[in-house]
């Protein structure tokens, strides 16, 4: 289905092996500024799609891609340049596979996905501007050291909720299968 919001998802799509090629070869004002145009679009594909009626399954599956897409190269990246410790990665990496058993489950039993949590878009919003600030943060001057507190705060609060947001889906999952398990009954 071809809509403003699914355009906005695909465009991000396409930027992630851009703001890949950026970060590795440390074009960060190109990076940051990749960086920042999703969120922005990332904010504006779900609003859009809510406010005009314009939600569709394509825009639900491209959505969580690109985000996925993107806080997976951003998170490489940054880690590959010494910019954010290796065990960041871990556990932000440790939430996607605990969140894949989770969808594994839930497609075992015929759902397709979840209802998105306000946990999970506050998460993934608290991810995308950590990552441009921790970006400005890696150099000198007055903007790195402004920037590097900020990312940081964005960074641990988005961990947190990544987590808190996972935990809610496993629970949801849990509610929907005991409900099934009464009606079955």
């Amino acid at each position: 289905m071809l809509t403003v919001p699914n355009a906005l998802s695909a465009l991000r799509l396409v930027g992630v092996p851009v703001f890949l090629w950026a970060i590795l070869s440390e074009r960060d004002g190109l990076a940051v500024v990749l960086l920042m145009a999703s969120g922005l679009t990332d904010y504006l594909d779900g609003k859009i799609a809510r406010t005009y009626g314009l939600v569709s399954r394509v825009g639900q599956l491209l959505d969580p891609i690109a985000d996925r897409l993107y806080i997976v190269s951003t998170l490489l990246g940054l880690a590959w340049r010494e910019i954010i410790p290796w065990w960041l990665v871990a556990v932000l990496f440790a939430r996607e596979a605990f969140m894949a058993v989770v969808v594994l489950i839930a497609k075992r039993h015929g759902w397709v996905g979840l209802p998105v949590h306000f946990a999970g878009k506050a998460a993934t919003f608290n991810l995308l501007y950590a990552f441009p600030l921790l970006l400005l943060a890696d150099g000198d001057g007055t903007l790195s050291r402004i920037a590097e507190p900020v990312g940081w705060a964005f960074a641990w609060w988005g961990t947190a909720l990544y987590w808190v947001a996972g935990i809610l889906y496993a629970l949801q999952l849990r509610a929907l299968l005991q409900v099934r398990r009464v009606d079955a009954a």
